[in-house]
């Protein structure tokens, strides 16, 4: 039976580490439009990204005030994935509702 050894222990736990970090997390953005309506705006809130009806009322009220609102903050292919959705609704829905992320 061969002896292990311990020298080099630290390094290789240490890359070990390096391997197992967190997936970078991207911020997904409503933005705010002149044509879409607040109803819609709430509705994909809910449905998406599956705030209350509180929630959303408050995200779309900041959306609507201030350009843009914070709905969430996911992997990059759930990211990827909602904002997708989300472009995909507003269009069959005849919307110009337009859904960004952005890496944190």
């Amino acid at each position: 039976m061969a002896a292990v050894e311990f020298e080099n222990l630290d390094q290789v736990l240490d890359e070990r580490d390096e391997r197992l970090q967190e997936p970078p997390l991207y911020r997904v953005i409503i933005h705010n439009d002149h044509y879409t309506t607040m109803e819609f705006v709430v509705e994909i809130l809910m449905e998406v990204f599956h705030f209350d009806k509180t929630q959303a009322e408050q995200i779309m009220l900041m959306v609507h005030r201030r350009g843009a609102g914070f709905c969430g903050e996911y992997e990059r292919q759930i990211a990827e994935s909602k904002v997708a959705e989300v472009s995909r609704r507003a269009a069959d829905a005849g919307f110009p509702l337009r859904c960004t992320m952005e890496k944190i």
